[in-house]
């Protein structure tokens, strides 16, 4: 097969994920995604360059590391100054389309030779003119929001949209950041939530390459504002888990113990006085299953809109040489170590496993599933190896992960980084991390350091840094974080 393939990518944003393998009852209903995973390869140990939307963002965009891009936070915005894949497939000959959640710097996608919706900053697409447009010509309302429940913080009681979030009211995210702490049913039809909203677009936009036949390959790429929470699904999603008990998670009760200490600083539900966590939570697990069964019907409902795209693509016979490509940019907190949501300045795996599927007709054998470790950074250099190109202007530090699926390899890396460099708010939390087989080791400048046994111990509860058992493989994890560091010119010296 000559003909440079067409590029489909699906980017969810913060999906709980890595959870599922542990909790042992309820798991998200994700039948689109299972869907593609069938029929080519899913990937089980795959770990985001760092567990923040903007930084980790970018990670996709360049096949780099924060510590070399620069946007080490969500608003620290350093100018482009390393290529980006995007501008890579336009120059290889590739009509780009971008729909959806920017965030990742300055500017947004129609600034890297891209077509179609995107926004600067987090951005919130109910009040753009392109979901004005979209609601118009569908005959749509503008969707609206019933509020169930609001977490209780209180840095942000003297916000014009918190003061607006009360129980039972109707709402409509009006303000210029639509990431509220709520969760509530969406009570306009679904095509108003915003993963519809963008699913047709990117339908539209298929429809008219169809059309086309001009014989020019393309990339379109939908990065949906969900699951990120607030949690809005409509009615018929949350159906779906109404019957469905969901099992204590296994860190819920965690009173933290050998953690460093920024994890009581981390967002929880509730904050406390001080705002830190509460420990035990105030918040019994009667009221967090609620708030987790919302979380898993928003996954389900990005899942569909998702799902609309693939199935657009095969009604339209575009999809016979066309990879496709779904994950998401980190993973969500969400009821873990002592009931956290959202993420924080830590690694722990709830925010940094996030999950992978690819397929492509006649290149991908159907069927696969993948243990070997894959990060964000392979994510923009496979997609410019399916395209027959590369990144030349700069080192990247991403492997196309091509060879491993296609069979053509079965050498392939033997652990993985992960880095933060903080949430952003306060202090800031300098960290790396390495997995390898069983083990997992973090360094915290400046903090208590963590290494677990993810075998015997998936929920991170019990930290060995200290247990002399250990010392010689807390040596060949260290030697294995510089050799990563050394390999991606890490400044931070963890030795």
């Amino acid at each position: 097969m000559n003909k440079k393939p067409n590029i489909i990518f699906i980017h969810n944003d913060h999906q709980a994920y890595y959870r599922w393998g542990w909790d042992q009852g309820t798991k998200p209903k994700r039948p689109n995604f299972d869907k593609l995973a069938q029929e080519g390869a899913e990937f089980n140990n795959v770990y985001c360059a760092t567990p923040l939307c903007g930084p980790t963002r970018r990670s996709v965009l360049t096949g780099l590391f924060p510590h070399t891009h620069g946007q080490t936070h969500n608003y620290t915005d350093p100018e482009y100054n390393h290529e980006v894949y995007l501008n890579t497939l336009a120059e290889a000959g590739y009509k780009n389309y971008y729909y959806g959640k920017w965030h990742a710097g300055p500017g947004a996608a129609n600034d890297h030779q891209c077509e179609g919706f995107s926004h600067t900053d987090y951005g919130n697409p109910y009040i753009t003119d392109a979901y004005e447009d979209y609601v118009k010509r569908y005959n749509l309302p503008k969707a609206v929001h019933r509020i169930e429940k609001v977490f209780d913080i209180p840095e942000f009681e003297t916000q014009g949209f918190f003061l607006k979030l009360k129980k039972g009211a109707d709402y409509q995210c009006e303000s210029s950041w639509c990431g509220e702490h709520a969760i509530g049913v969406t009570t306009t039809p679904k095509e108003t939530h915003e993963s519809f909203f963008l699913a047709n677009l990117a339908c539209e936009q298929l429809e008219k390459l169809a059309k086309e036949k001009d014989g020019k390959p393309f990339s379109l790429r939908v990065d949906f504002w969900g699951p990120h929470q607030p949690h809005f699904p409509t009615q018929e999603f949350l159906d779906m888990y109404d019957d469905i008990d969901v099992p204590e998670y296994g860190s819920f009760r965690s009173n933290l113990e050998g953690k460093p200490e920024f994890y009581h600083r981390e967002r929880s539900l509730p904050f406390g006085k001080d705002n830190k966590i509460i420990i035990p939570s105030p918040v019994e697990w009667e009221e967090w299953k609620e708030i987790v069964k919302h979380c898993y019907a928003h996954i389900t409902m990005v899942d569909a809109a998702g799902g609309m795209i693939i199935d657009k693509l095969k009604e339209l016979g575009l999809d016979e040489n066309t990879l496709i490509i779904w994950t998401t940019d980190h993973g969500d907190a969400l009821a873990s170590h002592g009931g956290h949501f959202d993420k924080g300045s830590y690694l722990s795996e709830e925010v940094v496993r996030i999950p992978l599927a690819m397929s492509w007709k006649g290149r991908i054998p159907a069927g696969q599933v993948k243990d070997e470790y894959v990060s964000t950074v392979d994510f923009p250099v496979t997609i410019l190896d399916a395209a027959g190109t590369k990144f030349t202007k700069n080192p990247v530090h991403g492997e196309s992960l091509l060879p491993l699926v296609t069979g053509e390899t079965n050498e392939w890396r033997e652990d993985i980084m992960s880095e933060t460099h903080g949430h952003g708010y306060g202090e800031e939390v300098i960290s790396r991390m390495i997995v390898h087989g069983e083990y997992k080791y973090i360094y915290t400048k400046d903090h208590v350091n963590e290494l677990y046994n993810l075998k015997d111990d998936p929920f991170e509860l019990n930290n060995l840094i200290d247990n002399k058992e250990y010392d010689e493989i807390l040596k060949d994890m260290q030697a294995r974080l510089v050799k990563w560091q050394t390999k991606t010119n890490d400044p931070e010296k963890i030795l």
